[in-house]
């Protein structure tokens, strides 16, 4: 079964397709990833996102750390045999970021299970993509206990297969059954993860600007008055079931 998620100009007047991403809070409240500066525009059926970084929390690095990001409405079921694939193209693009520094503001695509806390997830700047699998500690998720480490993140960063300041094509896919994931750039395998250690059931796709720094005992470092500019293509979701 194949789906595409775009319709992006929807996401300026409904949440049908899209909705801004964020988390609710233990005192009732919302944390929005939306960029309060951020130029939007849909042409030829791509999102354009222009956003000149200003949002930062002090204590809860991944709050911190996603400054703009909009949500699938409803996420997509894993199938328990089979095989899930996510591809689409993105171009990323930055100004007054640290020069090397893909963590200093990027583009991401992120698939993430809310019933898990699993991610897996491209980051893309001008020059060079991060592949990234990990389990963390979202707010309000409750995470299997499978008696190995409970959270972490792993970063494979990397600029094999990449065209620096062009349209690459991202694709992962996961197999639930196999408990695998494996990373596409430009039709090129560039990672395969085995054994994931919990399995997943569904994701909320999810298309952000962010940065990837660590909070400091003063807080925040992440906002410098750098700029991050991305661009996505429609979604394609393809379902397989194994007979």
């Amino acid at each position: 079964m194949k789906k595409t998620l775009g319709n992006f100009d929807s996401i300026i007047s409904s949440t049908d397709t899209w909705k801004i991403g964020g988390f609710p809070l233990q005192d009732g409240s919302f944390w929005s990833y939306r960029e309060p500066n951020a130029v939007v525009i849909v042409r030829n059926g791509f999102l354009y996102v222009r956003a000149p970084l200003s949002n930062q929390h002090d204590s809860v690095q991944i709050l911190d750390n996603a400054k703009h990001m909009y949500y699938s409405a409803e996420p997509v079921e894993v199938p328990e045999e089979g095989e899930l694939e996510v591809e689409l193209q993105i171009r990323a693009r930055t100004k007054d970021t640290v020069p090397g520094d893909l963590y200093d503001g990027y583009v991401s695509l992120n698939l993430l299970d809310f019933t898990t806390g699993a991610a897996l997830d491209f980051f893309a700047n001008d020059d060079q993509y991060a592949s990234v699998y990990g389990i963390l500690p979202f707010p309000g998720v409750t995470v299997p206990d499978t008696g190995q480490t409970k959270y972490f993140c792993l970063f494979k960063e990397a600029t094999e297969h990449f065209k620096p300041r062009e349209f690459n094509t991202y694709k992962i896919t996961y197999c639930r059954a196999n408990d695998e994931a494996v990373f596409f750039v430009n039709g090129h395998e560039v990672r395969r993860e085995k054994n994931i250690p919990i399995k997943l059931n569904q994701f909320t796709v999810a298309l952000g600007i962010m940065t990837e720094k660590d909070l400091t005992p003063e807080g925040s470092v992440s906002v410098h008055g750098q700029t991050v500019i991305a661009e996505y293509s429609p979604v394609s979701i393809v379902t397989s079931e194994d007979e």
